[in-house]
């Protein structure tokens, strides 16, 4: 088991890649990943740490899976603005409703909150906690 999956050691969660793929099903082919790691990237294009998605613009079909620590808000603020602009943008997301950043942004989007707990990554556990997600443009995109 990885320690870190399930502690605040870490706060990137690794979409699981059966999960991605029913979005993309659903969705078409996105075309970046604004939060990922080489490892872990669902994109062609993608944004590391390293590149701070934060401060890139974000441009068409985007899947974001943002780190779950302190700055999620901040993610979730992006996600929101850049649909505003030229992109669609698909958040999965612990199902935080008492947050602020749920309550500024995520209600402006489609919300789907998911059955059960996702296992993250390769873990043979689930998450200890649930998981949404937040669709923001979907009537241009969608």
């Amino acid at each position: 088991m990885n320690r870190g999956m399930f502690t605040s050691n870490t706060g990137e969660w690794e979409t699981p890649q059966y999960f991605f793929d029913s979005l993309v099903e659903e969705f078409g082919e996105f075309d970046l990943d604004p939060c990922a790691t080489h490892e872990n990237a669902k994109c062609p294009k993608y944004f590391t740490k390293e590149d701070n998605g934060l401060l890139q613009p974000w441009v068409g079909r985007v899947f974001m899976n943002p780190p779950y620590g302190r700055e999620i808000g901040k993610w979730v603020a992006k996600a929101y603005r850049e649909s505003r602009k030229e992109a669609f943008v698909v958040c999965l997301l612990p199902a935080r409703t008492d947050t602020t950043w749920f309550h500024e942004f995520c209600l402006k989007g489609s919300i789907r909150f998911l059955r059960g707990r996702l296992k993250f990554g390769n873990s043979k556990n689930s998450a200890p906690f649930p998981s949404m997600l937040v669709i923001f443009n979907e009537e241009v995109f969608g």
